[in-house]
């Protein structure tokens, strides 16, 4: 069976440094020029590209195999994509310049290959080293460091159309030549270009990294920057059971709320609409999203449903930040803020909605229990409390994003941490919900949903 006229499998396998690959040689380029030249000819409905492990031919990468013809292609260069797509794909005439054609030296090529890696790899294991997937793992700090430094000194956006290192320097008040070593990192991890002495600005770091593009993120990775000083604390925090540095967020300053509150928008405006179809909104006239940040989920519920009356509660540093994108979003008069601490005192009554989204793993086992309780006492009858957060299955071990994110809250708070299914429904069961369910959505994060009676 053949879905698609032709199936083209592309080998983008990574090895280490100096073992040969199509990565190394270039597959990545291929692969997205592939992909583009197939989408401007209006072929996505007959091609289909896979990226596949390694196809055997690793010294003459990139390679690709196109069926059903079974075509083997080595050495594609993203400037031979065109007469591969035009030629093979629209025309049915194989390049043959490109293409393998002994298959008897092909096979015994491959099985070369495959002998000798294999060799390498039980040589490898009889010394005693590290498996590379452990060791790169290890090491993965550095490439985030790299990226997160460079957000800090706002290089993207001085990099700007195109600057050398001392340019660059000038502008962020950084020593030339440690600025060179790092753009040379950056270009080297593929988030800039480099070519006589000039950097330019990659397409997704234009995009997302440099000041004026239509979806910087800069500010809200710059909590992710902020992340990094509380993780590097994580082996005292081992010790002791708790942060070694926790800060209340009144505590912070302006720059971390900033960071903190823009990050979440991204995370809440990407999730809304997941949000939003799986609760649904009828029998929702009043709404109370605690905790509820820059408002993105009120936004997103209010904007579903003009019935809707929602109310964003948080803190008084966090509320002007919430006003700002509720204006924007043209709902002010119907999604308002309310300043407070979630932590303490009732939060009203007659709710259909209450929302706690991405708060439950700040706190301890017994603050979630009397949160929980405010909660359902703020519900009107037959109101739902929907939770939205990490959740563990029962051991604990998974998903690994949950797992990670305890350590997070380990190393940021006094007693946060990720919680299962389990203690999740035990604690709004205790609060006197009924009807207690999971709904489990893409991504890291699910919801738990009770109601009252």
């Amino acid at each position: 069976m053949e879905p698609f006229r032709y199936h083209v499998f592309i080998c983008d396998q990574e090895k280490p440094e100096g073992v040969p690959c199509c990565a190394a040689r270039g597959s990545g380029k291929t692969l997205e020029a592939l992909r583009r030249e197939i989408a401007a000819r209006g072929l996505m409905d007959s091609v289909q590209v896979t990226v596949c492990g390694s196809l055997g031919l690793c010294e003459r990468g990139p390679n690709l195999v196109v069926y059903p013809e079974g075509i083997w292609y080595s050495n594609v260069a993203p400037q031979d994509v065109p007469e591969i797509v035009e030629s093979h794909f629209q025309q049915g005439r194989p390049v043959a310049r490109l293409a393998n054609p002994d298959a008897a030296a092909l096979f015994s090529e491959i099985l070369t290959n495959r002998d000798r890696m294999l060799a390498a790899q039980r040589a490898k294991g009889a010394s005693g080293a590290l498996p590379d997937d452990l060791l790169q793992k290890m090491r993965a700090f550095q490439e985030s460091r790299v990226i997160l430094t460079a957000l800090e000194l706002d290089l993207f956006t001085a990099v700007g159309e195109g600057a050398t290192a001392a340019q660059v320097a000038g502008q962020i008040g950084t020593n030339p030549r440690a600025t060179e070593m790092l753009m040379n990192a950056l270009t080297a991890l593929g988030l800039l270009r480099k070519q006589d002495g000039a950097f330019r600005n990659a397409p997704v770091s234009a995009r997302y990294f440099a000041e004026g593009s239509q979806d910087n993120a800069r500010l809200a990775m710059m909590h992710t920057a902020h992340l990094w000083r509380r993780w590097s604390t994580l082996t005292e925090c081992v010790r002791a059971g708790t942060s070694v540095t926790h800060q209340e967020a009144a505590q912070r300053g302006e720059d971390w709320t900033q960071a903190f509150i823009a990050a979440m928008h991204r995370n809440a405006s990407e999730r809304a609409p997941l949000v939003v179809a799986a609760v649904g909104t009828e029998g929702i006239a009043r709404m109370l999203d605690v905790g509820g940040g820059s408002g993105a989920y009120s936004i997103a519920f209010a904007q579903a449903n003009e019935k809707i009356q929602a109310e964003v509660f948080d803190l008084p540093a966090v509320v002007p930040i919430a006003q700002a994108h509720i204006r924007k979003a043209g709902l002010a008069e119907r999604v308002r803020t309310r300043e407070g601490d979630l932590r303490r005192g009732p939060f009203g009554n007659g709710y259909n909605l209450v929302f706690v989204s991405a708060i439950c793993h700040m706190l301890s086992e017994e603050e979630n229990r009397d949160l929980l309780q405010r909660c359902y006492r703020a519900l009107a009858p037959a109101g739902r409390l929907v939770v939205q957060d990490f959740i563990l299955e029962a051991d604990k071990t998974a998903p690994k994003m949950a797992a990670l994110f305890a350590l997070n809250m380990l190393v940021g708070t006094v007693a946060g941490s990720s919680y299962s299914e389990d203690e999740y429904a035990a604690w709004l069961r205790e609060a006197g919900l009924r009807d207690v369910r999971r709904v489990r959505l893409p991504g890291p994060s699910n919801l738990m949903i009770g109601s009252r009676k």
